[in-house]
């Protein structure tokens, strides 16, 4: 037999989910799961307890969608992964019921929408990178290794100080310092060999 189980969140324990679950119980759910925290965490035990208590043929309902996914991404991913297992989903806010063609159309178009929005920040990413490079600047964050730093670490190596005392002193990695003095050895090597 099919039931309707609710899922009801709330961001803090100063918060109270009684209007979220008299919604859910009103609309038919005979049981409702709440959890305490934020949208943005991953971790939610109660939502976890709900979606293995589901099974073929129910239908999750949330009184938001907002309460249900952290993100568009999320609760698109969250209700494809329902829809796979054969389980409807149900939003009594915003009226979306993906057991009826007019919710499962609606579930599309958000689908529909986050690709596009994905797609355009992609393209705005790629262009930004393009100009950048055209104006000859190199992504990634500054070099801890400065030219400065860079040349009293070839001063100390050539008295004969250790890697790692160098490393301690000019503030970087053993591994870092190790690989720029490689780089700089071997530019410098592949420079004298060109005609």
């Amino acid at each position: 037999m099919a039931h309707m189980l609710g899922y009801a969140r709330v961001s803090t324990a100063d918060q109270t989910a009684a209007s979220q679950e008299d919604a859910l119980h009103a609309a038919g759910c005979y049981r409702v799961w709440t959890d305490v925290a934020s949208g943005a965490t991953t971790n939610r035990p109660q939502l976890d307890a709900l979606l293995d208590a589901l099974r073929p043929g129910d239908t999750l309902t949330v009184w938001r969608l907002d309460r249900l996914g952290r993100s568009l991404p999320h609760l698109l991913e969250t209700v494809d992964s329902l829809q796979a297992r054969g389980i409807g989903f149900k939003s009594l806010t915003e009226s979306i019921d993906t057991t009826t063609s007019g919710g499962k159309l609606i579930f599309s178009i958000f689908g529909a929408l986050a690709e596009f929005e994905r797609n355009l920040i992609r393209e705005r990413t790629n262009v930004g990178l393009k100009a950048a490079r055209d104006r000859g600047r190199v992504g990634g964050r500054p070099s801890k290794v400065t030219p400065a730093k860079l040349n009293q670490a070839k001063k100390m190596r050539r008295d004969g100080v250790g890697l790692a005392e160098i490393a301690a002193v000019i503030g970087v990695s053993r591994t870092t310092l190790f690989r720029h003095l490689t780089t700089q050895t071997s530019a410098v090597e592949s420079d004298a060999a060109a005609p």
